[in-house]
């Protein structure tokens, strides 16, 4: 089946939204709270939850007249929810990046984003505005993506080389890292991997006359007699693994990465960055987004690499067209590794999220922009990790019982794998899901059963939904928390510390409204039933906002 095929039925087989509500209000700028503030508790927050809520995102979409392009390109705001015996404080602060700080003392854009073009300065005579096209503009340290973990520390994090160490208990931004000063790359996800030793695994890409290569970098864990230093360090940092790319001038664009207790899979996708379009998008003043090229004629390709060695497998793992932005999880089971992701049949969607999209008003013109959209479904793919000279050709290798994913080997070294849907149709009538979360300290890449996400009913996520991938079931009306005029922030789980089971534990999510002025609150769920705990009302506007992470107490 085709991947245009497929995704017309992803497309028909959810609901068509009709009389969306407009979500301008969420992706307005809006001020920082330094200091924290204290919240109303309705209901209960439980009393062994100590730490802090960390979310980042957007926060500011405007420098004096000069207005962003797209949602990713507004300035960083960490928010920090600190619950402590049943009570929560509120604090938010901008990221103090070189990005802001350049277009706060300009009072215009100054620097480049995703999609956004800074203009040329003013100021300047027409002969130096011209040449300043030329230049290939530096990269941005605006990371309003995630916060991650490296060594001990705490970063904020975009897909650029430069990441900022922040205080995760003040949100004070501290030094401007650039991995290429560590190794030899020029980028790095917002989404690492940690390994039960403390490790932190990511990705980057690099290029230079041999090629142009995806990386993937482990950085060490911190050392035990380490003397605390309030410095960066990312020392130890280094590449265990570089993959060439397919085509060396248009390498694919990628978001995350997965990992097993021994392996690490890198999926090459159908959705390319062009370079020599970025060459000349300067020139022309076209934005990045503008480089991304969705190219359904070409396969999928799984890199399987041993996390351990940093060897790549020389079968070639091949799948239908896909695109995809996060893993859900990944695990080993008797020679198969088995992965599951939020996928979806057409990644022309990165581009469409401009905020004069998610702005448009009320009624037919913002249900067109949804119903445009990819839906992006949870699905299974089973790679065998003995193929040989001896395995059979074209015959399915997936002898896992009750697994409907396949692979077969189609000639020497190489595999084609068809995946398998983990839900069922009740999943579609809240518009597919993404942002998903896992009780990631207790079952990253181990079997697992449950995971946690957002379901998309509108353009911005509008429900939280607990999914079974043993049954493949979302519990409708008991697994779902959904109401109309909320839209709540992916959902982190936290385990309870006397925790048995996997799902022992809350979900917590910062729910905001476009409805009401200054009506954010911190939900806090009971992960097993899914049902409300309590929640700690705060009265600030918080626009729609990325990832966050649970910054456990001592």
């Amino acid at each position: 089946m085709s991947s245009h095929k497929q995704e017309l039925l992803h497309r028909q087989r959810c609901p068509q939204a009709n009389g969306l509500e407009n979500l301008a209000p969420l992706v307005s700028s809006v001020e920082e709270t330094p200091d924290p503030i204290p919240t109303t508790i309705k209901g209960t927050i439980p009393a062994w939850i100590n730490g802090s809520f960390l979310r980042n995102g957007p926060g500011k979409f405007e420098f004096g007249k000069d207005r962003y392009t797209h949602w990713f390109d507004g300035m960083a705001m960490m928010h920090r929810f600190h619950i402590c015996n049943g009570n929560v404080t509120y604090s938010s602060r901008f990221l103090q990046s070189d990005s802001y700080v350049r277009n706060s003392e300009k009072n215009r854009i100054v620097v480049s984003e995703f999609g956004t073009l800074a203009m040329p300065d003013p100021c300047k005579n027409i002969f130096a505005r011209f040449f300043s096209r030329f230049q290939i503009p530096k990269a941005t340290d605006n990371a309003s993506v995630n916060f991650v973990k490296y060594k001990g520390d705490y970063y904020v994090s975009t897909e650029t080389n430069y990441m900022r160490r922040v205080d995760p208990q003040s949100l004070e931004t501290k030094e401007k890292v650039d991995w290429s000063q560590y190794i030899a790359v020029n980028s790095a996800t917002a989404h690492p991997h940690y390994d039960r030793e403390g490790a932190t695994y990511n990705m980057g890409n690099s290029y230079g006359k041999s090629g142009f290569f995806y990386n993937i970098i482990r950085v060490p864990p911190p050392e035990e007699k380490a003397e605390a230093q309030d410095s960066a360090d990312l020392n130890g940092a280094k590449v265990i693994c570089s993959i060439r790319a397919a085509e060396p001038r248009k390498p694919s664009y990628y978001h995350s990465f997965v990992m097993s207790e021994n392996y690490i899979v890198f999926i090459e996708q159908p959705l390319k960055l062009d370079l020599l379009k970025f060459m000349l998008y300067r020139i022309q003043g076209k934005s990045f987004h503008k480089i991304m090229t969705w190219e359904p004629q070409n396969e999928t390709i799984f890199h399987l690499v041993n996390r351990h060695t940093g060897k790549e497998s020389e079968v070639r793992y091949r799948a239908a067209p896909m695109f995809t932005l996060h893993q859900i999880n990944a695990f080993e089971d008797n020679g198969f590794l088995v992965m599951d992701m939020c996928c979806g049949d057409d990644g022309e969607v990165i581009g469409d999220f401009t905020l004069e999209n998610i702005r448009r008003g009320l009624g037919e013109e913002m249900d067109k922009f949804y119903n445009s959209l990819c839906r992006n479904l949870p699905r299974r793919y089973v790679l065998p990790l003995n193929v040989d000279e001896q395995t059979p050709l074209d015959q399915n290798l997936v002898t896992l019982h009750n697994y409907k994913a396949t692979a077969k080997k189609t000639k020497p070294r190489e595999v084609y794998m068809t995946h398998e849907e983990l839900h069922d149709d009740e999943l579609l009538q809240y518009g597919g899901l993404e942002f998903p979360q896992i009780n990631y300290d207790q079952y990253n890449g181990r079997p697992y059963r449950y995971f946690y996400s957002c379901g998309f009913g509108h353009v911005f996520s509008d429900s939280l939904l607990k999914m079974d991938v043993h049954t493949k079931e979302l519990k409708v009306g008991s697994w779902v928390w959904r109401y109309p005029g909320l839209y709540p922030s992916e959902p982190v789980f936290v385990a309870s510390p006397k925790a048995t089971e996997e799902d022992d534990g809350v979900v917590l999510s910062v729910i905001i409204t476009p409805r009401e002025e200054k009506s954010t609150f911190l939900l806090v769920l009971d992960a097993k039933t899914f049902t409300e705990l309590g929640r700690a009302e705060v009265p600030v506007n918080i626009p729609y906002g990325t990832h966050g992470v649970f910054n456990e107490m001592g």
